[in-house]
């Protein structure tokens, strides 16, 4: 199993870079990505997450659908949005409504390199964009308005018991980093 960073770690504040060797490491790097999101009982886990500054992220549903998506660029997206509930293995035990597009197109590679394009619409689609948030050092909270986005990080902290920032550049941890 991996460390899941949160909230605080700076590494979830830093725009990832881009995969360059496709080798046996990265293999096992996703199948412990893999393990760990099996683990947290969670439907996505971008690099950051796990303290790897690569653009890279999993997505694993309960339809079946099971993917790493290496490098991925979002190309397009509908006009139409929708609000749906979500959370992050990052801030855990904090969930909140969030507008986003409700198809994406992502252009992406797999862990071989061999490039590929997903149209995804529903649950998918909304994975796909909060995990390549995640690779721009970007947070379901900054999708939030101020007040909205302070509410969250009152309750996270208090949930912890450790003190977060209100603004995203100082959303570090009172006290040491934390893994886990």
């Amino acid at each position: 199993m991996l460390d899941i960073y949160r909230i605080g770690d700076e590494i979830l504040r830093t725009k990832c870079e881009k995969v360059t060797q496709f080798d046996h490491s990265l293999e096992i790097l996703i199948d412990a990505m893999f393990d760990t999101l099996d683990e947290a009982d969670g439907v996505g886990l971008a690099g950051p997450q796990v303290g790897v500054d690569k653009r890279l992220f999993i997505v694993s549903l309960n339809d079946g659908t099971r993917k790493a998506f290496v490098n991925p660029e979002i190309v397009e997206t509908s006009v139409d949005t929708c609000p749906y509930e979500e959370g992050c293995l990052s801030i855990p035990g904090v969930y909140h409504n969030v507008i986003r597009p409700s198809k994406v197109k992502v252009f992406a590679q797999d862990e071989k390199g061999h490039a590929f394009t997903v149209d995804a619409s529903g649950l998918l689609a909304r994975v796909i964009q909060h995990e390549n948030d995640h690779l721009d050092g970007k947070l379901f909270i900054d999708r939030l308005s101020e007040d909205e986005r302070d509410k969250v990080l009152k309750l996270y902290s208090k949930r912890c018991g450790r003190k977060v920032g209100a603004d995203r550049k100082s959303d570090k941890l009172s006290s040491k980093k934390r893994k886990g």
